[in-house]
């Protein structure tokens, strides 16, 4: 068979299809799309591996910093109850410096407290004291005070006996003399009269009564003889038997007075019925 023949195409039998063309550049051109998609394939594969490469790699990245997390979470867990430890040992050396500088204020505090309470002892006692000398003085200065009064009370009481005694042997005495002059006129007989008897001739008594005063006391004040006396005011004191003595009215009571005696400072009590009587007359002085 010669090489045209073979170049040719067969004929075709009757009935059946067309046998396809056949066109070299076609198969190039698949040939060339199958490489392409193969090596599209291929990068395709070779991208997914570096995809997982890098997933894998950040999953281990993410274990590693939870790892991390979890060992610092355990180191500083550890550390605090290793602080605990050494707070309840007292070793912790935080607490320790706390300590010496709490004990330091507090021995300051201690100081200055004892400091201020010996001051303030120290001060209570010389107060002590001299309150204690005050009322030591006071107490001593009282009881000569008392004393003096009473002893000047009791003088004064005993001069004021003295005085009444003598003032009642005084008055008494007189007073009997008048009551007996009394009895004695009473008693003497009485004899007829005649017109040439004396007794028809108007003559005075033999005696004449008593000398009556006007005395009264009113408002505090003496009224004797028409003249007012008070308290402090200088006078002569005269008796029957012609003593004179130089007084000082002390005090007006409510039917008497009290004078003071000049000379010794004694007192004596003068009723009113005495002035009255004219057993005792007042006189005025001058003060000098």
């Amino acid at each position: 068979m010669s090489a045209a023949g073979l170049l040719a195409p067969a004929p075709a039998q009757a009935g059946a299809p067309p046998a396809p063309e056949y066109y070299p550049e076609e198969d190039e051109e698949l040939e060339s799309a199958e490489d392409d998609e193969r090596s599209c394939r291929g990068r395709e594969s070779d991208e997914d591996t570096e995809d997982a490469s890098e997933t894998d790699l950040a999953k281990h990245d993410e274990e590693d910093y939870v790892e991390m997390k979890e060992q610092m979470y355990q180191d500083k867990l550890a550390s605090l109850k290793r602080q605990l430890q050494q707070l309840q040992e007292g070793t912790l050396q935080e607490y320790q410096k706390r300590m010496k500088k709490l004990d330091q204020q507090y021995k300051e505090r201690i100081r200055n407290a004892e400091l201020f309470l010996q001051l303030e002892t120290e001060q209570v006692e010389r107060n002590y004291i001299k309150e204690k000398k005050a009322a030591v003085k006071e107490f001593e200065d009282k009881k000569v005070e008392l004393k003096e009064n009473l002893i000047a009370e009791l003088e004064e009481k005993k001069k004021m006996i003295e005085n009444e005694k003598l003032t009642m042997e005084l008055t008494g005495d007189e007073q009997i003399m008048e009551d007996l002059r009394t009895l004695n006129k009473l008693k003497s007989p009485k004899r007829p009269a005649s017109p040439s008897s004396p007794e028809h001739l108007p003559a005075t008594p033999a005696e004449s009564p008593a000398q009556r005063f006007e005395a009264r006391i009113e408002d505090g004040k003496l009224y004797y003889d028409k003249r007012w006396y008070h308290k402090s005011q200088a006078i002569y004191l005269e008796s029957k038997d012609n003593q004179k003595l130089s007084c000082v009215i002390s005090s007006v009571g409510a039917n008497e007075i009290w004078v003071r005696k000049t000379s010794d400072s004694t007192k004596m009590r003068i009723y009113l019925g005495q002035l009255q009587r004219g057993l005792f007359v007042i006189r005025r002085r001058s003060a000098a």
